[in-house]
């Protein structure tokens, strides 16, 4: 039927965003998966904290070279070995990497298809937590509930506002956060929070 209705899931690789297809698609290549792409959406997306983009002059292709394939995994810690790259990509890299057994299209798979190696998806966040599987990172990524709320309600209060946050936004949204937790960060504590706030009362019209 055409009608919303809840679903079920019995594969627990597929559970929330991580699992869907929309979302693994839009952060891979046409014809390669990234995890530098998925990490840095984790980060953009979820935590609100974008990582820097990269410096100028640094050569991003992972494209591989030679006859010999190499895994996306081997590329990418060659890339890290230069000191200006390792530092962001020490933290975006585990988090994409969490995620690496699901391809281009969200097809869980064991062998990467150009290399024909296993897919190796360990990796560890900068706060010394295992990600080696979707529910490690879910795991990982819900020890602290607050940076995910935040990032939501930021979300939510810039479509409410009909424009950027600023630095000067931030105390109504640590405050939105803060009152939700009594709710235990229900979506309608959440939603109500943005609607009682001072900057979505007073808006103004140009």
């Amino acid at each position: 039927g055409d009608q919303f209705r809840r679903v079920a899931l019995e594969d627990s690789r597929r559970f929330g965003l991580f699992g869907k297809g929309s979302v693994l698609m839009v952060t891979s290549y046409p014809d390669r998966t990234s995890p530098v792409l998925r990490g840095a959406w984790i980060m953009d997306q979820i935590l609100a904290a974008p990582p820097n983009p990269p410096p100028p002059g640094v050569e991003t292709d992972l494209a591989p070279v030679g006859d010999v394939p190499k895994s996306v995994r081997e590329r990418l810690a060659l890339h890290r070995t230069q000191t200006s790259c390792n530092q962001c990509h020490g933290v975006i890299d585990p988090l994409g990497q969490a995620l690496e057994n699901f391809n281009v299209i969200g097809e869980w798979r064991e062998r990467e298809r150009d290399s024909g190696v296993l897919v190796d998806s360990t990796g560890t966040t900068s706060t010394g937590l295992p990600v080696n599987s979707p529910a490690e990172l879910r795991a990982a990524l819900t020890t602290d509930p607050t940076l995910f709320v935040t990032a939501l309600t930021q979300k939510l209060l810039t479509f409410a506002l009909g424009r950027a946050l600023t630095h000067y936004d931030m105390p109504v949204v640590r405050r939105i956060v803060a009152d939700a937790e009594r709710e235990d960060y229900s979506f309608e504590s959440i939603v109500l929070g943005v609607a009682r706030s001072v900057p979505f009362r007073m808006r103004s019209s140009p």
